[in-house]
């Protein structure tokens, strides 16, 4: 059932969903990009054997949460924060995969009210300031990824033509998702492509792009384009804009693991290597052979670790 949430800066609505057993531990999941609540996860069954309430949201301007127009990826701290509030948890991990592995670092560089008892970051992009130390951003990158991040660096902070670009993706999701995940297939290496022909897979795939794109009220934007899926948009902003923290606030104190597969082609694995280097303190584990959408299949390993390592 869907449960909202205000946020204490802004009374901003957020929208989500818990699954598993409410006495267990509780793990939020942070979804992709795009991506909404009801992205891909384990079956009740399996989070009732694996100890784990299982809490998703959706991150302003997707789905059922308001927009938080230029928010940045610190800001996801705040919402998980007043989520948490609102379900009266003392204490909580945070998983993060793709796009909402960079909010889950900021949940362990942050740890408001040391409430965040350990976090994943799964298949995790690196800040853009990374660029330049050590790390050559773009490389090896899909080609549509590349091309969409050069079109807002090209023209940061104007938005208009990437809003016109993932306003057309966006009705090509409402049209028929099948489209939007054929066009991503298209790119992936043949292990990503196994993975999501998985018919539980694929249907919670299809699933969380609709909803990210049929999206509460946006507020005024600046995209021009009122078709323009803001929280897609906003995404992309806050990845290659300061993340608002400083990965030396992700120092132990906070159990951290990393987590990526190496022929990554959305979020190369360079990036992982570089991430690992400044966050001495995480467990970095590195999936030969693996890709991208293996982070799905992997999950239930994940959120057992977090699990064990909140108790500790």
């Amino acid at each position: 059932m869907v449960e909202t949430a205000r946020t204490q800066s802004g009374g901003r609505t957020i929208a989500y969903e818990t699954w598993g057993d409410p006495d267990a531990h509780p793990v939020f999941l942070l979804h992709g990009t795009p991506g909404s609540r009801l992205g891909p996860r384990p079956r009740t069954f399996d989070l009732h054997k694996l100890g784990v309430r299982l809490i998703a949201y959706d991150r302003p301007g997707y789905g059922g949460s308001e927009r938080h127009a230029k928010r940045t990826v610190v800001d996801s701290a705040e919402d998980i924060d007043a989520i948490a509030r609102h379900l009266h948890l003392k204490k909580y991990s945070v998983v993060g995969r793709s796009g909402g592995a960079p909010h889950a670092l900021a949940c362990a560089a942050r740890n408001i009210g040391s409430q965040v008892a350990s976090v994943a970051a799964m298949v995790s992009l690196a800040p853009p300031d990374a660029d330049g130390d050590g790390l050559d951003w773009h490389k090896d990158m899909s080609e549509s990824n590349v091309s969409t991040y050069h079109l807002l660096d090209r023209h940061a902070p104007d938005v208009t033509e990437l809003g016109a670009l993932l306003a057309r993706n966006a009705d090509i999701i409402r049209r028929d998702p099948t489209v939007f995940l054929a066009s991503l297939r298209e790119e992936m290496p043949t292990v990503d492509r196994v993975i999501v022909e998985d018919a539980g897979i694929r249907q919670h795939l299809l699933r969380n792009y609709l909803s990210a794109v049929n999206q509460a009220e946006q507020g005024e934007g600046e995209a021009d384009d009122p078709r323009a899926p803001m929280g897609w948009v906003d995404d992309l902003v806050a990845f290659r804009s300061h993340w608002g923290f400083d990965l030396k606030e992700v120092d132990g104190s906070v159990p951290v693991m990393l987590w990526h597969g190496e022929r990554d082609i959305f979020a190369p694995v360079a990036h992982f290597h570089w991430l690992a280097k400044k966050i001495t303190s995480a467990k970095a584990v590195l999936q030969p052979s693996a890709a991208h959408f293996a982070a799905l299949p992997a999950l239930p390993h994940v959120l057992a670790w977090v699990r064990d390592k909140a108790n500790v």
